[in-house]
């Protein structure tokens, strides 16, 4: 018997599949001395391929640039001192902000067959711009967005900024005409527990709503006992009961702090009495007409004849106490605005039943709160709280293998173009191998021993020869020496990637080049302005651009509308930001040529560039040094002297022409 019971283990040992690369712990590799370059040029050695040489000053500093604060450069100094100068710039957490909130599926409003605004959602944009240019440190970020409600604070603007962090988990599209409450709060749960797993771990663990995942070590017994957590959690988002929505979000109430934005509308204080007085009296409709429902039911009255009657009263009733529940509390008892934010606390403490097939009406076991066990990682859930504070410390625990590499793999690819593991949000069975499996390891663990900061992580990165390198290969040889036959994607990264810029970028570069870009932060956003709650009522707005820019200030101070976003950024490839969104997707359309030549932003811009160039003593030069940080060279004088002497038109309007044709190119449109 025991020698079958052993034979039976020696088996199923044999037969068991390996961890996956991306659940095995992150290790220095013994190889680390060589450093980022050295990794690099040992896989471009194995495949008989040189590294191309340096790029010029001028091009670097473009690249550097636009990569770390989005804007074109401005200024000089040597190259370390360069990127110190950016790192510590107010503009690297816009630009770096951004790039979370693309993860963060950061929007102003609900999307979905319930498209409402999200008026506060524009307090988490600026917490994360502000963390980012504070270098808070990774796993305290992630922490604060899961669980900022359960830390401590020193004081009231500590607290204020902790809880808006928790904004991460209302962001979320939810199916606010879903009249089944307990159907809501499961869907809800389910996209947050998606949403965090996705962006801290590459992961969806929600997979395993209805079955044990397929490809992946999570089991139903994992998500549910996971989802427990969310379901432990009250989620904060602001929309109250109407015809459209059916689950009033409620809001928190912040301290109350010197100077901060409150964006809500104060009332007379009569006003506030008058709505206390109508709440009131819908309440006691509300009662009077179940009491009547009671006693006909009590009495077998036959009242199905009034049923329409019934069912338009109560629906009156419901949507417009609606209305008024979400007016009082946006003030306090004089009428005051009260400063308010998206967000999440702590709920009734609840376990969830595991549902067959995902089916809330077939329920089997409950699975108390926990997390998976495939990383062993000992951790408790405690009984009087939800867990997310736990969870955000099981994510970001030393032994959780994913956290480090996945946010390592993010910053590689905003940097280089594509991630060391290409599919940026899938780092299980079904997404790719890293092209540099130990390279990723060595920044993984750097990057928990340098406190999760992730300045130094980028400074490392950019301070490497290997982005430093020009986008012009060199050619070994011919055959399959030759860079593009050998390594056709670039994966072992021999040269330079040329990469367009982001929609943001482009449009930022616009501003700046023609002298209007205002650097100031947008108090608010234009979302909280719009009067109701409907997205649909925008297009009835008259104050409204009808591209909803306008703005001249940074793009991250767009209003980001589900379904509805500026057209100068939807054109060029904007995360969609129903989306947990790691590697947004580059396109040429003919659609991009067409706004760059008839949108009126970029009319605008064109005529303010050639406004502050024309008077220049060689403006052609001066134009051609503001878009692209170089001057012409003799054909493109020629050619531009020919078209402003011989194009039809007034003088400005064809140096107006001349600037837009700048702005509509290639080489301004790309980093290098």
């Amino acid at each position: 018997m025991k020698t079958a019971f052993l034979f039976c283990c020696l088996v199923a040992l044999a037969n068991a599949e390996p961890p996956h690369w991306s659940h095995k712990p992150p290790v220095m590799p013994k190889n680390a001395a060589q450093g980022i370059d050295g990794f690099i040029r040992d896989k471009l050695t194995a495949a008989g391929l040189k590294p191309a040489g340096p790029a010029d000053e001028r091009v670097l500093r473009r690249r550097l640039s636009f990569d770390l604060v989005g804007l074109p450069p401005s200024g000089s100094s040597d190259y370390e001192n360069l990127v110190d100068a950016l790192l510590k710039s107010p503009r690297f957490g816009e630009r770096w902000g951004r790039h979370w909130l693309d993860v963060a599926r950061y929007a102003e409003s609900n999307g979905r067959e319930s498209n409402l605004t999200f008026p506060h959602a524009w307090r988490f944009r600026d917490y994360v711009i502000d963390a980012v240019n504070a270098d808070v440190p990774y796993d305290r970020f992630i922490t604060e967005q899961i669980a900022g409600d359960l830390l401590p604070a020193k004081d009231d603007a500590e607290r204020a900024r902790l809880l808006i962090a928790t904004g991460f988990l209302a962001l979320g599209a939810k199916g606010l005409n879903e009249m089944n409450p307990a159907q809501f709060a499961a869907d809800v749960a389910d996209e947050q527990l998606d949403a965090v797993t996705r962006a801290v771990m590459a992961s969806s663990i929600a997979c395993a709503r209805c079955h044990d995942h397929k490809t992946d070590p999570y089991s139903m017994e994992d998500y549910y006992g996971l989802v427990g957590i969310f379901k432990s959690t009250q989620t904060f988002y602001g929309n109250w009961i109407d015809s459209e929505n059916g689950n009033h979000g409620h809001l928190i109430r912040l301290p109350e702090l010197p100077g901060q934005t409150i964006v809500g509308k104060s009332l007379p204080e009569a006003r506030v009495k008058q709505l206390q007085a109508e709440l009131a009296k819908l309440n006691a409709d509300e009662k009077a007409q179940n009491d009547y429902i009671t006693k006909a039911k009590a009495e077998k009255r036959d009242i199905s004849g009034e049923f329409h009657k019934l069912l338009t009263n109560a629906l009156r009733i419901l949507w417009t106490r609606g209305g008024v529940e979400g007016a009082l509390e946006a003030v306090d008892e004089k009428g005051r605005a009260l400063p308010l934010c998206m967000g999440v606390k702590d709920a009734k403490v609840v376990d969830s039943p595991m549902y067959e097939r995902g089916e809330l009406a077939q329920p089997r076991e409950v699975i108390p709160r926990r997390f998976p066990k495939l990383f062993g990682i000992e951790m408790s859930v405690p009984k009087h709280q939800s867990g997310r504070l736990e969870l955000s410390k099981w994510l970001t625990s030393r032994q959780n293998p994913l956290t480090s590499r996945v946010m390592v793999n993010r910053v590689w690819r905003h940097l280089f173009g594509a991630g060391l593991v290409r599919t940026m949000d899938d780092f299980g069975a079904t997404g790719e191998a890293p092209s540099h499996p130990e390279l990723l390891d060595y920044l993984a663990v750097r990057f928990m021993d340098g406190g999760w900061s992730v300045k130094k992580l980028i400074k490392e990165i950019v301070m490497s020869e290997t982005y430093r390198r020009t986008s012009f290969p060199t050619r070994s040889g011919n055959g399959l020496e030759n860079p593009f036959y050998a390594d056709p994607d670039n994966r072992l990264l021999s040269h330079a990637n040329k990469r367009r810029l982001d929609a943001e970028v482009i449009r930022d570069s616009m501003l700046a080049v023609s002298g209007l870009l205002d650097t100031s932060r947008r108090p608010g956003s234009l979302v909280a302005e719009l009067d109701g709650q409907s997205v649909s009522l925008i297009g009835f707005n008259d104050k409204l651009p009808k591209d909803l820019d306008g703005s001249h200030r940074r793009s991250i101070y767009l209003p980001v509308i589900r379904d509805h976003l500026p057209d100068v950024l939807e054109q060029f490839d904007v995360a969609n930001p129903s989306l947990v969104t790691g590697d947004r997707d580059v396109t040429n359309v003919p659609l991009q040529a067409l706004y760059l030549l008839n949108g009126p932003f970029v009319q605008e811009m064109a005529a303010a560039l050639a406004k502050r160039v024309e008077k220049a003593p060689n403006c052609v030069q001066r134009a051609f040094e503001l878009c692209f940080h170089r001057s012409p060279d003799a054909r493109e004088v020629a050619l531009a002297e020919d078209f402003l002497q011989k194009a039809p038109g007034e003088d400005s309007k064809r140096f107006t022409a001349f600037c837009q044709a700048l702005l509509c190119s290639a080489e301004f449109r790309f980093a290098d």
